[in-house]
């Protein structure tokens, strides 16, 4: 499962365009509701196999089996949004509700990534544009992520391992050997 962005050339808007005509779209296949925290939240999965026409256009992606749109309809302090997400997968269209999971287990993944890196490095304030620093930059706090990650001697968060790590160079030998 893979998820399309508008970065993917004709991909994404043939996909897009194929779940957005009345013509092709397929039914809801699985629908499914949450409420926590005050937001109340339905996700919409309607899948597709009959992909044929998308596999003539883009002739590279061999094992392509699917493709799944995903629509979250959020409601929260009165205000509602709602968002389409787009995926081809190599799994059958056949059980859209295993696909609207494996969607959600990687949408949760992904969500807690970005959550420790923008807690911990403060990511989204980075403003590296020049050539490739962004994508650079962005290896860099991963691996360094991972090591600390790795780093099971000291009981704390991430964030504290870095600040802690900045102010001991021990600890920082430490994180960087691998040692314990």
């Amino acid at each position: 499962m893979l998820s399309l962005k508008g970065n993917q050339g004709t991909l994404h808007n043939d996909v897009k365009l194929f779940f957005e005509s009345e013509n092709t779209s397929p039914e809801v296949g699985y629908e499914s509701f949450d409420a926590e925290h005050g937001r109340y939240e339905t996700r919409t999965v309607r899948a597709s196999s009959d992909i044929d026409w998308l596999k003539k256009a883009h002739p590279k992606w061999e094992k392509l089996t699917s493709i799944v749109a995903v629509t979250a309809k959020r409601e929260c302090k009165g205000k509602v949004t709602e968002e389409t997400r787009y995926f081809i997968s190599s799994l059958d269209a056949t059980d859209p509700k295993r696909l609207g999971q494996i969607v959600r287990a990687h949408w949760g993944i992904e969500n807690n990534l970005h959550w420790v890196l923008d807690y911990a490095f403060d990511e989204d304030k980075q403003r590296a544009r020049i050539g490739n620093s962004d994508a650079n930059m962005a290896i860099v706090r991963h691996i360094a992520l991972n090591l600390l990650k790795a780093e099971k001697t000291s009981k704390v968060g991430i964030k504290t391992k870095r600040l802690k790590a900045g102010w001991n160079e021990t600890y920082l030998l430490k994180i960087l050997l691998g040692t314990s």
